[in-house]
């Protein structure tokens, strides 16, 4: 596995993840901790997008 392909799976890893904390902050918490789930989980998108960038630069 070269560069890219490592950071083709992380920016994978990291989309699921994402979704996940996000499904858990809207279906599971419905107090305050929702709003904590679904930030980190809109988090985990934005950090996925810097992998997905950085493919074919490093």
């Amino acid at each position: 596995m070269n560069k890219n392909t490592v950071l083709a799976w992380a920016t994978w890893i990291m989309i699921f993840v994402g979704m996940g904390m996000i499904a858990l902050g809207a279906f599971k918490y419905d107090e305050v901790a929702g709003y904590g789930f679904a930030a980190v989980g809109v988090g985990f998108f934005a950090i996925a997008w810097v992998f997905n960038a950085l493919k074919g630069r490093v």
